[in-house]
């Protein structure tokens, strides 16, 4: 039986301390110095209830940061100093919501105290006719850190995964003798290995075509901007500067409320793109969809991915059908429910159903699967359909 020794309870009761609060005067334990540094800095966030409101109407027990933007920078130093990066977003995203801290960061300085993530991005985007023209600077370069840093995370994997699908894409089985791939005909025969005589049937011929290494693929991009799917679009505009970017693709980038906005001139820089999206309002995607219909001149090599909810305010019906058409003229069509790190949003079940019967499934998807899902759009195979998602 293991024995508990009194600094190991001393522990426990201090880490008890710290997840219960303030009001845990139950465990005997004070805490002092950092310890108490910490607890000041969550309870000024998380004691009291969240619904007895917004900044500068904290309840009686309410938050300790109120609407003093001083002291509001001072605690987010603070939160940097004693817990890691993850957390830290997870706190300021938190202190957005439940705080109504979102006007603060109006205030340069303010920005300069936060830690950049795709959270805050979002929330800078749907107050950006409201920034003054001494904050708009320092909000753009918040912006262009983000998305630098998911640029650098998931660039080159994208660009090495669908460049192998579009090299696999311009294979030919029947190729002329001068082109013929002989190590990958080998290995595609190894089945036909005829041990006896020392030698492989070449029953399929594997090679390229010859004008060219990859085949060229049209892709759409179009992104739901509702308020809801905020951290996609970010991810959405970074992915779209990334295909651009490669030669065999030609990239679209649409963006839809009720209204439709073509950004492809502006995939050249992700976070002008971001800065021409207008968060919120409501949703017609048989509109988009009308749109994106209408630049498709090759339909068996394009792959349209739509980035929705499904919270459809236009036509249902020709929403559907919009879809319908296009598959029927051999389109690859992708629906993702999001395209963030926090899994399935709420989202319309029953046009996720009906577009499943479509043949388009419709789930949601991290920013690190994207380029497989792609992938396999591009190669005309079997998506792969995260498990977990229903």
């Amino acid at each position: 039986m293991a024995v508990t020794t009194p600094l190991a309870a001393e522990e426990r009761l201090r880490r008890w301390r710290l997840v219960l609060g303030g009001e845990a005067d139950g465990t005997g334990c004070t805490l002092r110095g950092r310890d108490a540094a910490m607890d000041g800095a969550l309870g000024a966030l998380y004691r009291g209830a969240p619904e007895e409101g917004r900044a500068g109407r904290a309840g009686r027990r309410g938050a300790g940061l109120g609407a003093s933007a001083p002291q509001v920078a001072r605690w987010l130093g603070d939160i940097r100093a004693y817990f890691p990066s993850t957390v830290v977003r997870l706190m300021q995203q938190d202190a957005i919501t439940r705080l109504g801290l979102d006007r603060l960061l109006l205030e340069p300085e303010m920005l300069e105290a936060v830690e950049p993530d795709v959270h805050l991005v979002a929330t800078l985007l749907s107050l950006k006719h409201a920034l003054p023209e001494t904050t708009r600077e320092t909000a753009r370069a918040v912006v262009g850190r983000v998305v630098t840093e998911l640029e650098r995370r998931l660039a080159d994997r994208t660009r090495a995964t669908l460049g192998g699908a579009l090299d696999r894409s311009a294979r030919v089985n029947r190729p002329r003798h001068r082109d013929i791939d002989w190590d990958r005909t080998i290995r595609a025969n190894l089945k036909n290995h005829l041990p006896e005589h020392g030698t492989v049937v070449p029953e399929r011929l594997v090679g390229h075509a010859r004008a060219r290494r990859a085949v060229r693929k049209d892709v759409i991009l179009c992104v739901d901007q509702s308020g809801s799917m905020a951290p996609s679009v970010v991810h959405a505009a970074v992915f779209g500067a990334v295909l651009a970017s490669m030669r065999s693709l030609d990239t679209r980038l649409v963006v839809f409320d009720t209204a439709v906005a073509d950004l492809t001139e502006q995939l050249t820089d992700p976070v002008d793109v971001l800065f021409a999206t207008r968060l919120g309002g409501g949703t017609d995607i048989n509109r988009a969809l009308a749109y994106c219909q209408s630049r498709i001149t090759r339909p068996s090599e394009t792959v349209v991915v739509l980035i929705s909810d499904l919270y459809e305010g236009g036509v249902r019906d020709g929403m559907l059908k919009r879809v319908a058409a296009m598959k029927a003229a051999g389109v690859q069509f992708v629906a993702l429910l999001a395209l963030s790190d926090e899994g399935a949003p709420a989202y319309d079940h029953a046009h996720a159903a009906a577009l499943a019967a479509l043949g388009a499934p419709a789930f949601a998807c991290t920013p690190d699967a994207f380029p497989e899902i792609m992938a396999a759009a591009i190669e005309r195979r079997p998506i792969p359909v995260p498990e977990r998602e229903t």
